[in-house]
């Protein structure tokens, strides 16, 4: 549910966000119908998201069978079955993509790096311009648990989505911990009964409703510019000889 505040951020904003695509994808352990910590923050950013009449869907990547490797079709390198295909085209579809993981010692999961290793066996593909594949997308992550690591795996989910070509805007990740050691998780419901934890922190709050509407904005300003200017980045220019004022070593 949204807040007053957000609602009266959502009533004043004028921009119209309502052919753009998101894509969030659940990095959980468990598999559904399990409760997810994960999925309830994740729920935040859908809530703005839908909210503004973007497209949204959901994935649960530990419900499929995603084969491990680094080429977009495992199932043409060995692997008797490999979903991710089918995953790619969603990815490929959206404009928006937020990650969310929970944090397993101090780490991202192994499901959210198997994620980026399926994501970097596209990061050879190009688009109509010749850019990257991911170019003109934006890109945002969530963490949960109840231990530390929210920077540190932000710092590498956001890294590796700007490595194959997303846009990642400012403040484009959010989290909450709790306090240090074991304890309770996002979501859970508090000792006294009133209320759930996380659920009223300013902190995650906050962070998350900034993540997404600078994803939801420069979403919009890359659709509107048509991508992102290809002189000076163009891989098939570049395979054909152009250097886009690079100096020629030779010179040098």
């Amino acid at each position: 549910m949204l807040d007053a505040t957000q609602e009266k951020l959502c009533d004043d904003n004028r921009t119209n966000y309502s052919d753009l695509k998101a894509l969030t994808i659940n990095c959980t352990l468990k598999p559904s119908p399990g409760g997810s910590h994960t999925d309830k923050l994740l729920g935040v950013a859908e809530a703005i998201l839908v909210r503004n009449g973007i497209t949204l869907e959901q994935v649960r990547l530990v419900d499929h069978d995603i084969a491990p490797g680094v080429y977009p079709d495992m199932t043409e390198h060995g692997a008797k079955r490999d979903d991710w295909p089918a995953i790619w085209e969603k990815v490929a579809g959206a404009d928006i993509l937020i990650v969310g993981t929970p944090i397993w010692l101090g780490e991202k999961s192994s499901v959210c790096q198997r994620l980026i290793e399926r994501l970097y066996a596209h990061s050879g593909q190009t688009n109509d311009k010749g850019q990257y594949a991911f170019y003109g997308k934006v890109g945002g992550c969530v963490v949960t648990g109840n231990e530390d690591g929210i920077k540190h795996i932000g710092m590498g989910v956001l890294y590796s989505l700007q490595h194959v070509g997303y846009t990642i805007p400012p403040q484009a990740d959010a989290g909450w911990v709790g306090e240090a050691g074991p304890g309770p998780s996002y979501g859970d419901p508090k000792e006294n009964g009133e209320g759930y934890e996380g659920f009223d922190n300013d902190f995650t709050r906050r962070n998350t409703t900034f993540m997404t509407w600078n994803l939801m904005h420069f979403a919009r300003m890359l659709k509107d510019a048509g991508g992102i200017p290809a002189w000076g980045n163009s891989l098939d220019l570049w395979q054909e000889g152009r250097r886009f004022d690079a100096p020629n070593p030779e010179y040098r």
